[in-house]
């Protein structure tokens, strides 16, 4: 059958679909377990996560859910440099954005000042609790980290944007690699070179990595359907990994205005951009977005500029001003139909599995 895949088994799986783990609180347990229960692999992004919070995440999707779940961090967490940003740098961000603050009568925020990154402490909760599977974008662990993670049987699954990162995952030794072609939604976890040159589509990128490189790999981006877990699987993947669709479905923890987006007209209309976070990601386009295109000296380095624009996010989301939100999205939204996430977990595999039979 077309989902006896080596990633299947490695991950302990019947079908080889995976959740993509959002990050930004848009995952949920209730998500994840759902998947996980009809075969899949549930994910949850705990990126923003404090090691105590991503313990008591794991002990909730023990309990949601006796199947195998994933549980994703971000390698590289902060682009700032260690004393912040300088003044004249923020005066540049300020006079870019204070159009946006005064609209919504908002004061305008003070300078973010310098953050840590969070990646080692939270490292030490992953393994303590053990998670069935561990995956991470922006990066690779160090050898400590991985070679940690084998002893204690955890599944370690790698994002690449590239040829090039998919080679040196493998080289890391990681179980699995994510394919994470352009169409996705959400950030793009370059690490090797700027997301910005780091744009190869999914199925190029699937086909390339399989050519190189012997681990399994999971296609993402541009995948909702039967058909497109088809067409993955035929060009060598072993997986895929779907976001958006599951996005929007109502056990996600995305606000109702988000998904409600995600099923609209508007979301035809998918742009990359770091206006929002200062590092590039997709979602639906905007009034903010569109105004920023090749603006990036007039914006802060992730996570300055995410903490910059948390106020007016509220203030735009109270206010109905949906044209100065970022709803994240990748390029297949158009096509979604499903509200539920078992009820698109089971169309997936219904059409796959039907696909593969017509042959």
């Amino acid at each position: 059958m077309w989902h006896n895949t080596r990633a299947a088994t490695i991950l302990g799986i019947q079908y080889p679909i995976l959740q993509g783990p959002f990050g930004g609180n848009l995952s949920s347990v209730k998500l994840a377990a759902t998947v996980s229960d009809l075969g899949g692999l549930g994910g949850y992004g705990a990126y923003t996560l404090t090691p105590e919070e991503i313990i008591t995440l794991d002990g909730q999707l023990k309990e949601a859910t006796r199947k195998p779940y994933n549980i994703n961090l971000w390698v590289s967490d902060i682009d700032s440099p260690p004393g912040g940003v300088e003044d004249a740098h923020f005066e540049r961000v300020k006079a870019q954005f204070k159009t946006y603050f005064d609209e919504l009568g908002l004061p305008f925020p003070n300078k973010p000042a310098p953050v840590l990154s969070k990646f080692e402490n939270q490292m030490e909760a992953i393994l303590h609790v053990r998670p069935p599977v561990f995956s991470f974008m922006f990066g690779n662990p160090s050898p400590v980290i991985l070679a940690q993670c084998r002893k204690l049987g955890i599944v370690t699954i790698g994002a690449a944007t590239t040829l090039d990162e998919a080679i040196a995952l493998e080289a890391a030794e990681v179980d699995l690699i994510i394919a994470s072609g352009f169409e996705a939604g959400g950030h793009r976890p370059s690490f090797l070179a700027s997301a910005e040159s780091s744009l190869t589509g999914t199925f190029a990128l699937v086909q390339q990595i399989r050519e190189k490189v012997k681990r399994p790999i999971v296609a993402a981006g541009g995948i909702a359907t039967g058909r497109g877990v088809a067409a993955a699987l035929a060009l060598g993947a072993d997986a895929v990994q779907i976001g958006t669709a599951f996005l929007a479905c109502e056990e996600s923890n995305a606000l109702d205005i988000h998904r409600q987006m995600l099923f609209s007209d508007e979301s035809k209309y998918s742009v990359l951009t770091r206006a929002f976070t200062g590092r590039l990601g997709r979602g639906l386009k905007s009034r903010i977005s569109e105004d920023l295109t090749g603006k990036r000296d007039n914006l802060l380095p992730f996570p300055l500029q995410n903490q910059f624009m948390s106020s007016l996010r509220k203030a735009a989301i109270d206010q109905q001003k949906w044209d100065l939100v970022l709803f994240w999205g990748g390029q297949i939204a158009p096509i979604l139909k499903h509200k539920k996430a078992a009820e698109l977990m089971r169309a997936i595999v219904d059409e796959t599995t039907d696909y593969f039979k017509n042959l």
